[in-house]
């Protein structure tokens, strides 16, 4: 086998990506003449048939198919080198963000000012997107960066090929009915050594509740379960919601229980309990393809993102002090 062109790579990643030389040609700017030579100069290199017929049109073949998958990483490592070749150069650019709404909101649009300030060159295009929506979009090339998030009870284990960097990570609760919470209290009280109960334990005293899971991302209800299993009993999830808000309004109208973040402050009529034993947090990343992160202009969005989740951090350590010589809050 002959040396292969990257070119030529890109040429077949597209094709894998798009589907016909007519969408390749107009996602890359030529003509579905010059996509065809290039294919079919690789294939030379290739020693092997990289298409073949269907309909109209053509598809890849099972080696043509290996071939676009080994490319992304070899065009990444490239990307990765060839920005590392001029690491002082002026960051520039288009940086186009995928990403959860809590940390669009935390982390990215409040750098947007120091952004413009700093490197005058570097825009950003946001999308708001729930993690598996983000990192499709990270996987096909249609971001740069994506900020998710996952729970310690259930990894993300469809970025396992992205680099991550951990932005912050925060404890999550379960949102009850008021009166609810008020008839599991008095357990509490006669006996403080067993408060807060084992999430098994918590999760049992409302196995006939109603639960809410989360309409666009699936790992609340994989924790859910999680948690209900070590209980015994598998839990019934009768509504699902994205907005938090929303959550608090089916708690509020007694229509189910459901996760909510435990530094939330609640609307009247709901209640957080903690969950312990084990624990439940939310994790938030930010994601790249591998070699991404290289590029000046993503490096910088991600420096300041990293510097704007490191002082959250530390203004909400420093809220959750009490004040000297004040008695701590008690949880519920």
């Amino acid at each position: 086998m002959t040396s292969m062109e990257t070119r030529r790579l890109e040429v077949l990643v597209a094709l894998a990506r798009h589907g016909s030389m007519r969408n390749v040609a107009d996602a890359l700017g030529t003509t579905t003449s010059t996509v065809s030579q290039q294919l079919s100069a690789l294939a030379r290199e290739a020693g092997t048939p990289l298409l073949e017929p269907l309909g109209r049109g053509v598809r890849l073949t099972p080696a043509g198919r290996r071939l676009a998958e080994r490319a992304v990483d070899i065009l990444a490592s490239v990307e990765a080198a060839t920005a590392e070749l001029d690491p002082r150069a002026e960051p520039a650019g288009t940086v186009r963000v995928a990403g959860f709404a809590t940390a669009v909101r935390k982390v990215l649009m409040p750098i947007v000012g120091d952004l413009a300030r700093i490197h005058p060159e570097v825009r950003i295009d946001v999308r708001e997107h729930e993690p598996a929506e983000a990192l499709a979009l990270l996987s096909s090339d249609a971001v740069d960066l994506a900020l998710t998030y996952d729970y310690n009870l259930a990894p993300d284990a469809s970025a396992a090929g992205f680099e991550s960097t951990p932005l912050w990570s925060t404890p999550w609760s379960l949102g009850v009915p008021a009166d609810v919470a008020a008839a599991i209290g008095p357990a509490r009280r006669s006996n403080p050594g067993e408060w807060p109960l084992p999430a098994p334990d918590l999760f049992q005293r409302l196995r006939d509740a109603d639960w809410i899971g989360n309409s666009r991302n699936s790992a609340d209800e994989e924790v859910l379960r999680l948690v209900s299993s070590m209980a015994g009993f598998e839990i019934r999830v009768r509504h699902q919601a994205d907005s938090l808000e929303l959550v608090e309004d089916l708690i509020i109208a007694g229509m189910g229980v459901g996760l909510l973040p435990a530094d939330r402050t609640p609307r009247p009529g709901v209640a957080l309990l903690p969950l312990a034993n084990p624990d439940l947090r939310m994790r938030a990343y930010a994601r790249t393809r591998r070699g991404g992160g290289a590029w000046p202009a993503a490096a910088a969005v991600l420096e300041l993102v990293r510097e704007r989740a490191r002082n959250a951090a530390g203004d909400a350590d420093q809220e959750a002090q009490p004040p000297k010589g004040a008695p701590a809050s008690s949880a519920f």
